[in-house]
């Protein structure tokens, strides 16, 4: 198998599995020989041998290879290495209680509901999940106020970028109307009596 998180150290309840599992899986992927494979395409095999022998082997290795894969997404989905772990750790706690001669009482009893021991072991962990959604509802809330606390700040500053901007266009807009009043005209010829006046003192 790949190199991944199953593959990691874990009980020997865990380690027999798995190398039992990637044998098997081994086993399985390369049962269907060669020989199998050229009774199926005797042809094909007789006149390109090398072409079929390399196609062959890459069937074998997509075959492991799916098969892995599909074995690893079960693992993850059903935490199957950390369950056995925890298997592991309760069949050795029960062992060396056998070993120092332990007599007690187990914690099963006849009287005792299937339903009141399915809550003292599910209520634990369901309120322990209450609490992370909480912490996590709380965390997300606090982000989401502060996203919309920037948000406002960023229409704010476009509301007011975009005021000033009307206000220049208004300046310029006056400035505009009143050069358009003006006597060009007049300006033109003042302009070259002062230039003539000028040139004829120099």
């Amino acid at each position: 198998m790949a190199a991944n998180a199953s593959t990691q150290a874990g009980s020997k309840r865990w380690t027999y599995f798995h190398s039992a599992l990637q044998h098997a899986i081994q086993r399985s992927a390369h049962k269907w020989t060669y020989e199998d494979f050229a009774e199926c395409f005797s042809l094909w095999c007789d006149e390109q041998p090398e072409n079929a022998a390399t196609i062959f082997n890459l069937v074998s290795s997509r075959l492991e290879s799916s098969i892995t894969d599909n074995c690893e997404e079960l693992f993850k989905k059903y935490n199957v290495k950390e369950n056995l772990d925890n298997l592991h750790g309760v069949v050795t706690a029960a062992r060396a209680r056998r070993q120092v001669g332990y007599m007690g009482n187990d914690i099963w009893r006849e009287d005792l509901q299937p339903r009141a021991a399915v809550r003292a072991r599910t209520v634990p962990l369901l309120e322990k999940e209450r609490d992370r959604l909480r912490a996590e509802l709380s965390q997300l809330t606090e982000e989401n106020s502060e996203l919309q606390s920037q948000m406002r700040h960023n229409v704010e500053a476009k509301e007011e970028a975009d005021a000033n901007a009307a206000k220049l266009l208004d300046i310029l807009d006056q400035a505009f109307y009143k050069w358009s009043q003006l006597p060009l005209d007049d300006v033109q010829s003042w302009t070259l009596q002062t230039a003539e006046s000028a040139g004829s003192k120099a």
